[in-house]
């Protein structure tokens, strides 16, 4: 089972999100390059935000460069590309700007290392991407940055590759349940109903939170954030709510704070754009549950794949048969180590 055989033909856009900084984003990214170039298949290769660095600024720790092939399509930050060792072709320097200068997509004339530096927000991605399928790319595949899952969004990629590994925690158990947690977090349902779709999209492009009550009656709140404002919105709820759209970030603090004031929680849904503005401990996550507090998003992400690292920058390491043996009953998508080798071994996985 390749990755290239999950995407190719279905799928024009995919992210590689990590759970944390040497989960083995970098890995996979590499693994879809040497996949594709075997296969005669145009990437396109951007970052949201800076990342592909030849050393981990956390760990201090070197890290698996990105070797791209000739015929690659590549976008990255003005500033950078002389840090490239591919003999690359300028196609555009586009309006999209970077720290680093415009972000320019070239075309890779002689094979060679690079570091990816592309925008920082969903839309200027979704360009990016755009334009690089323009060029040629038969898929673009998006680097995420560390605590930057927003390249998942279903905004940007039509799907994901989620990376995860021992980085995570020391516990191998520990490990599969959070990465499980993050698949289900992934997988929340959908807002159905297409007056509530709209206005959940018109309050997450302007920015605050809105309140839907019975009878389809919608309201915004004059906040610009929820972060910190738990009890003001739980006091705009009446027993008639029936939805809270989220623009942003939905974290702990806001739900411990909302639900402290008002009991009328219980009978409404909060909406967020997808499963990555969700920051909610797992525990915390479950004790809401529990509680009653129901969270909808208004596309589910669509995970492909989930990548495994049973190796960690610190020193510790799992079994690796082991860990991917239990990750795969976890979950009910492919799990894939590409650092074991031997394709007789993965058709006893996964045959």
């Amino acid at each position: 089972m390749s990755f290239v055989d999950l995407i190719y033909g279905k799928y024009r856009t995919v992210s590689v999100v990590g759970m944390g900084k040497n989960a083995g984003k970098t890995v996979v990214l590499n693994k879809i390059i040497e996949e594709a170039y075997d296969r005669y298949i145009s990437l396109g290769l951007t970052s949201i935000g800076r990342d592909g660095e030849r050393e981990d600024v956390v760990t201090k720790t070197d890290k698996p460069v990105i070797h791209v092939m000739e015929g690659t399509i590549v976008a990255t930050a003005q500033d950078i590309l002389l840090n490239s060792d591919a003999r690359l072709e300028i196609l555009e320097v586009t309006n999209y700007r970077t720290t680093l200068g415009p972000v320019v997509i070239c075309r890779v004339k002689e094979n060679g290392l690079v570091e990816l530096a592309g925008p920082g927000n969903n839309e200027e991605i979704r360009g990016v991407a755009k334009k690089m399928l323009v060029y040629g790319a038969d898929i673009v595949v998006v680097d995420g940055a560390i605590n930057r899952k927003t390249s998942a969004s279903p905004g940007v990629t039509e799907a994901t590759i989620l990376a995860t590994g021992a980085v995570v925690s020391r516990s191998m158990d520990r490990v599969i349940e959070e990465t499980a947690y993050q698949m289900e977090l992934f997988g929340l349902e959908a807002v159905k109903e297409e007056k509530i779709r709209t206005f959940a999209k018109e309050v997450i492009a302007e920015g605050g939170v809105g309140i839907v009550d019975q009878g389809e009656f919608v309201r915004k709140l004059p906040l610009k954030t929820a972060l910190n404002a738990g009890r003001i919105i739980g006091s705009g709820l009446t027993e008639d709510s029936r939805y809270i759209v989220f623009s942003g970030s939905l974290v702990k603090k806001t739900i411990d704070d909302l639900i402290a004031v008002t009991p009328h929680y219980k009978e409404v849904k909060f909406v967020v754009q997808d499963g990555t503005k969700v920051f909610i401990p797992r525990e915390d996550w479950m004790r809401f549950k529990k509680r009653g507090v129901r969270i909808q998003t208004l596309e589910p992400l669509h995970v492909l794949a989930v990548s495994i690292n049973p190796y960690a920058p610190q020193g510790y390491e799992f079994n690796a048969l082991e860990f991917l043996t239990k990750m795969k009953k976890a979950l009910r998508v492919p799990v894939i180590d590409v650092m074991l080798e031997g394709d007789d071994f993965h058709d006893e996985l996964y045959g």
